[in-house]
């Protein structure tokens, strides 16, 4: 029996199927030469359509890189931001125009403004999870598998670190230099707690924990390893165990289960589930490539800037 996927259109829920709505994405990226870049987090339908599947830093460097005229994100829209700033050329598509990051609305412009008047002497590193202008207003751009050898690439010795507490303070722990981080926070990683930790060591003595740095310190400390979404999928492919325990939006549970099916990953919060990154789907991925529609652009005044700001992390 083939798989369907119940879709909504226009405001009509219909069943539709699931190879069909493939085949006719496979055509029409062919017609318009594109490319489709998908997250870690989203799902697992989406992920099986898309060219290149990864993290934040991998598909900035693939949208740099890659060949086409069309970069289809399935992401959130800072992503389709990086995209369009990496790539002015392209015609860049978010299928789910109201997929946001919350942590990204954290910190605006001009409060980073307001921080680098107060603390002139330092470096702004600003996590790739913050919009097209609070790039521009930053010195260098961060991901977070690289955030500790962007912090400590600096020439200052006090780094602004926005808008992640969690992720400036891990990157703290490896560095001499003084980090003043932002209050913002992931809603998926700043709700894991070390009960939890504890609990599933319990449920699987066996497990590996593996925790994503925008978690809490308390919960870092309570796991294994710390590890960005592409550092987790290399490590279970990787390490002789076979059971891990993953601190992350169980996205990545579908891409760890096809790509190391011999190991056994258990989510550390079966409610770990980022809602905007759910809101693509195979139906608004077909659709935009239909009326080449959502399609996201940037100032060029802010481009410029903010393309500088990735550019020196993508040097590293």
């Amino acid at each position: 029996m083939k798989k369907r996927a119940s879709t909504r259109i226009q405001g009509v829920s219909r069943v539709q199927d699931v190879s069909g709505i493939m085949e006719e994405i496979l055509q029409l990226k062919k017609e318009h030469n594109a490319i489709i870049l998908a997250h870690n987090y989203q799902k697992g339908t989406v992920q099986d359509c898309a060219d290149v599947i990864g993290d934040s830093l991998e598909l900035a460097r693939a949208a740099a890189t890659m060949d086409g005229d069309v970069i289809v994100f399935c992401g959130v829209d800072f992503m389709a931001e990086t995209a369009a700033v990496l790539s002015p050329d392209k015609t860049v598509l978010l299928p789910a125009p109201d997929a946001c990051c919350p942590m990204a609305d954290m910190i605006t412009r001009d409060q980073l403004r307001l921080a680098r008047s107060r603390h002139p002497d330092a470096a702004v590193v600003c996590y790739v999870n913050t919009t097209a202008d609070v790039k521009a207003e930053s010195d260098i751009c961060c991901m977070s598998a690289n955030a500790v050898a962007v912090v400590n690439s600096c020439k200052e010795d006090t780094v602004i670190f926005v808008p992640d507490r969690n992720l400036g303070r891990y990157a703290a722990r490896f560095t001499k230099k003084t980090i003043l981080p932002w209050e913002g926070f992931c809603l998926v990683h700043d709700r894991y707690t070390p009960a939890q930790v504890a609990e599933a060591r319990q449920l699987h003595p066996e497990a590996v924990v593996l925790v994503h740095p925008e978690c809490r310190p308390d919960v870092i400390d309570a796991a294994d390893q710390v590890a960005s979404t592409s550092g987790i999928l290399k490590l279970v492919r990787t390490l002789p165990q076979k059971e891990f325990i993953i601190g992350t939006e169980i996205g990545i549970l579908h891409r760890l289960e096809k790509e190391s099916p011999t190991k056994t990953c258990y989510p550390l919060a079966k409610n770990a589930v980022c809602v905007n990154m759910k809101k693509t789907d195979l139906v608004k991925v077909r659709d935009a490539l239909v009326s080449m529609q959502p399609r996201i652009t940037v100032p060029e005044v802010v481009a410029d800037r903010a393309r500088r700001a990735i550019e020196r992390m993508l040097a590293l």
